[in-house]
């Protein structure tokens, strides 16, 4: 019988979604985030997806002083891949999206396939009061965000970082996003072996259901064959059921809390390494193994934690 794959596990820290009075654990000071990061490294993440915010509010923020704040700490304190996004804000061109990757040249970025309706609206009637003044309008006027990466985008930032030698987390929302990939290698952009996140759960990507996700990956496998690896992140109260059918199913998983508040249906997240230190015990409870940081970037072909910019 094969040895079973070992299973990296990638932490979403903070995000570009949820906003402080969502919850008191979602961290936006450099500190917080810092420190929650450590902390889910700690538990077991091998990969540390990163956004920034603003520390004053807690709002989205691209600029890279904002990264510039905990990255270095982040990178001292842990050995763990540091992945940063290329999506950051729904409201600002690519150029300005890539310019915390152009600076700081990570292992790792995220890169979405495609152009889609993106909206969190409905959180917007959960809350009665807000804790900052530009939460509700953000959160309430998502529905009419259009997340925009065009094919032209996407060539931008293959050919702006390609001498930085970045690994993408090629981010499928759908599965139109695989077909949009295949033809990206096609004309070169990007080389195997890939790394695709199908994401499940978003309002304006496909839904949270294990039938979606073995298309998908049913999908990427006639599509690209052995040339790629593959997470998987579910959203909302979706996130820990799909990532345990992932790692049975060989694939990694990634949890935070970009990506869900809660550590149970209905209950609130103290932490990123509570919801870390949960998936990573059913990964092992059922058989798996955790990848370490360095197995990870052998699994995916990192360039190493020496060669980036902090």
């Amino acid at each position: 019988m094969a040895k079973r794959p070992k299973t990296i596990i990638t932490c979403a820290i903070t995000g570009a979604i949820h906003t402080p009075t969502m919850s008191d654990a979602l961290p936006y000071t450099p500190d917080d985030i810092a420190s929650q990061a450590i902390a889910a490294a700690e538990a077991g993440a091998a990969i540390l997806h990163l956004h920034a915010r603003r520390p004053t509010d807690g709002g989205v923020s691209i600029n890279p002083d904002d990264f510039a704040a905990f990255l270095p700490r982040v990178k001292q304190a842990t050995g763990a891949v540091v992945n940063i996004s290329t999506g950051g804000s729904l409201k600002n061109t690519i150029e300005e999206r890539i310019a915390p990757a152009l600076r700081f040249s990570p292992e790792m970025c995220s890169l979405n396939m495609g152009s889609m309706n993106f909206s969190f609206h409905p959180l917007a009637k959960r809350y009665d009061t807000w804790m900052f003044d530009w939460e509700k309008d953000y959160v309430e006027n998502s529905d009419t965000y259009i997340f925009r990466n065009t094919f032209r985008d996407i060539a931008n930032v293959a050919n702006t970082l390609a001498p930085h030698d970045i690994k993408f987390e090629h981010e499928c929302y759908d599965v139109g996003h695989l077909y949009n990939l295949r033809f990206c290698m096609d004309i070169g952009l990007f080389k195997a072996p890939i790394f695709i996140q199908f994401i499940f759960g978003i309002l304006g990507g496909i839904g949270p259901e294990v039938d979606n996700l073995i298309f998908m990956k049913r999908t990427a496998d006639r599509l690209f064959g052995d040339d790629y690896r593959w997470s998987v992140l579910g959203a909302g109260g979706a996130q820990m059921s799909l990532a345990t059918t992932a790692s049975q199913m060989g694939g990694n998983v990634r949890v935070g809390l970009e990506d869900s508040l809660q550590i149970a249906r209905g209950k609130l997240a103290t932490s990123n390494a509570e919801q870390v230190a949960k998936i990573r015990r059913i990964v092992e409870d059922l058989g798996c193994e955790v990848a370490t940081p360095d197995e990870a970037r052998e699994i995916l072909g990192l360039k190493g934690g020496d060669k980036t910019a902090f």
